[in-house]
C-alpha cells in the first residue's frame, strides 16, 4: 500500500467518531438525491484512486459469498460446486459463506491483481458500496468501510464539502 493510502487510513483511524456522527447526521438529513450525490462522487474519487495501489480490503475484509457467486467462481475455476465450497469456503457465525482465511486466496500478493476477477464475488463488485441506492440506509456500511478503504476517506470528505 502507498504512502498516501496508509496516511488516510491512519486519518480514517484517528476520525472515526467524527465519521460516525457525521454519517448519522447524513441519516436524519434526509438528503434529497444523497444516491446520486454519492454515485457522482464515487466516480469521481475512482477516477484518481487505483486500487491496485492499495488491495487492503482484499487482505482483510471477507465476503459473503452467495450461491450465484459460488456457481460463478466454481466455474470459472473449472471446479464442482461443492469443491470450491469445501476447499475455499467455510460459514462464519451469522451463517454466511466466507473464504476459510484471509487474506482472500485469489489476490496476488505482489501486484494486487485478482485471479478471478471477471468471477469475482457481488459483493467485490460493488465493494465499497459508496455508490448503491438507498444510500441512506447503507450509511453504517460506508462507516465500517472508511476504516479499511481509503477510497471512502476521500468520498465522504467530498460529501462534506459538497452538502456544506
Amino acid at each position: 500500500m502507498n504512502n498516501r493510502y496508509k496516511a488516510l487510513l491512519s486519518r480514517a483511524a484517528s476520525q472515526k467518531r467524527e465519521t460516525k456522527l457525521f454519517l448519522e447526521q447524513l441519516k436524519r438529513k434526509k438528503i434529497k438525491n444523497l444516491d446520486k450525490l454519492f454515485k457522482k462522487v464515487t466516480e469521481e474519487i475512482f477516477y484518481e484512486i487505483d486500487c491496485l495501489d492499495c488491495g487492503n480490503c482484499c487482505r482483510v475484509l471477507g465476503p459473503r459469498i452467495n450461491n450465484s457467486d459460488m456457481d460463478r467462481m466454481s466455474h470459472f475455476l473449472g471446479m464442482r460446486r461443492a469443491g470450491f465450497r469445501n476447499h475455499y469456503l467455510t460459514v462464519d457465525e451469522d451463517g454466511d459463506a466466507v473464504f476459510k482465511s484471509m487474506p482472500c486466496p485469489f489476490l496476488a500478493q505482489d501486484d494486487n491483481t485478482c485471479a478471478i476477477y471477471k468471477a469475482r464475488p457481488r459483493a467485490c463488485m460493488e465493494y465499497p458500496h459508496t455508490d448503491a441506492k438507498y444510500m441512506e440506509k447503507s450509511l453504517d456500511l460506508v462507516f465500517q468501510n472508511s476504516l479499511y478503504c481509503p477510497a471512502v476517506i476521500l468520498i465522504l470528505d467530498k460529501i462534506k464539502e459538497e452538502i456544506k
